[in-house]
C-alpha cells in the first residue's frame, strides 16, 4: 500500500538530487515546525529568506536545534515581498529545487512566481494537486483542481490531467486512473461536466493526454468503489479504480477537499505543478505534518 509516510521514506531515500526548498517569509511557528520535521526525516536542505533578526529570535525561542544544523540556511530579507521575489529567484538559478510559501499572502508568492524576468513560467497552466490518505481506502487519491483554476474549460481541465498524472507517476503510480467527475455517468448535452469528461476520454485515447487512463464521466462513488460500479453496471476495467479525481470546478473541488479532511480525517499533502519547479502552497491552517507531506510530494516532482 502506498501511504503519505511511505512517501517521506521515498523522498528521503531517493539519491537523484539532493534537494534544496527556499521558504518565503519563513518567520512563523508552524513553518518551521514543519521545517525541523523534514530536516529530521532527512528529506531536504532548506534556505530560509525573511527578517534574520526575527526569524532568528523565533528559532532560539522554539526550534534552537535548526540554529546550528548546517541544513538550514538563513537569508535576510526586509519585505514579505522580496522575501517571495529571492525565494523564486533561488529556484530559477538552481540554487533551489523547490519554493515553499511561508506566512505571507498565496497573491504575493505568485506574483513572483509569474515575474517576467525571474519567475517559474513554463507555458503550462498552473494547478493544484492534491494526495489524500483516507481511512479504509488502501490507495491514494489525487485530487485536482481544487485551489487554482475557478471554472477550467476543455483544454485547461486536459493540462490539469497531466499535472495531476505527472504527480502521480512521481510518487510510484505508473499509469493512473483517471475519473473525471460529474452527478451521473451518462453524457447529458446541459451538464457540461459530462462532454468535457467524454471529450476527454477521447483525447486519452488519441494519445494527446499520456501515461493514465481517462474513464468517464464518473459520480464519485463509482469512481472510488468498485461495489457501487458494479451496481450501476458499469464493466470497464478502470470503473470504482481512480487515482486521480478531476473536479469540475473550483467549489466541487473546495468541498470535497475540505469534507476528506473534516468529515473523513484524511491526512492530506499538496503542490502547485506546472511551474518550472513545484511550489508548496499550504495554508496558515495546515498542520506541521500536512506541510511535511506536501514537502515530500513535492521533493518527489522535482525529482522527477
Amino acid at each position: 500500500m502506498i501511504s503519505l509516510d511511505s512517501l517521506i521514506k521515498k523522498a528521503s531515500s531517493s539519491t537523484s538530487i539532493n534537494p534544496t526548498v527556499a521558504v518565503a517569509a519563513a518567520c512563523d511557528k508552524e513553518v518551521l515546525k514543519a521545517v525541523h520535521l523534514a530536516v529530521e526525516k532527512s528529506l531536504a536542505s532548506f534556505v530560509l529568506f525573511d527578517n534574520q533578526i526575527e526569524l532568528t529570535q523565533l528559532m532560539e525561542q522554539h526550534f534552537p536545534q535548526l540554529l546550528d544544523n548546517q541544513q538550514v540556511v538563513i537569508q535576510h530579507t526586509g519585505t514579505r515581498e522580496e522575501a517571495a521575489m529571492e525565494t523564486v529567484k533561488a529556484v530559477a538559478s538552481g540554487e533551489a529545487h523547490v519554493v515553499m510559501k511561508g506566512n505571507l499572502p498565496t497573491s504575493v508568492i505568485l506574483q513572483a512566481v509569474l515575474h517576467k524576468e525571474y519567475g517559474l513560467r513554463t507555458g503550462k497552466v498552473l494547478s493544484h494537486v492534491a494526495v489524500f490518505e483516507v481511512p479504509k481506502f488502501e490507495r491514494l487519491f489525487f485530487i485536482t483542481d481544487a485551489a487554482m483554476n475557478i471554472a477550467p474549460d476543455l483544454k485547461t481541465k486536459a493540462n490539469i490531467i497531466q499535472n495531476a498524472v505527472d504527480t502521480a507517476r512521481a510518487c510510484g503510480i505508473e499509469q493512473p486512473i483517471v475519473a473525471p467527475l460529474a452527478a451521473v455517468e451518462t453524457i447529458n448535452p446541459t451538464m457540461d461536466a459530462t462532454i468535457d469528461a467524454a471529450s476527454l476520454v477521447a483525447m486519452n485515447k488519441r494519445g494527446q493526454i499520456k501515461n493514465c487512463r481517462v474513464d468517464g464521466p464518473l459520480a464519485l462513488d463509482n469512481a472510488i468503489s468498485m461495489e457501487a460500479a458494479a451496481q450501476k453496471g458499469l464493466t470497464e476495467n478502470t470503473a470504482g479504480k481512480a487515482d486521480i479525481l478531476l473536479v469540475p470546478n473550483i467549489e466541487a473541488g473546495n468541498i470535497l477537499y475540505k469534507s476528506l479532511i473534516y468529515f473523513a480525517n484524511a491526512k492530506v499533502g499538496a503542490i502547485i505543478q506546472g511551474a518550472k519547479a513545484p511550489i508548496v502552497l499550504t495554508s496558515r491552517s495546515d498542520s506541521a505534518e500536512s506541510k511535511v507531506y506536501s514537502l515530500a510530494l513535492a521533493i518527489l516532482a522535482a525529482q522527477q
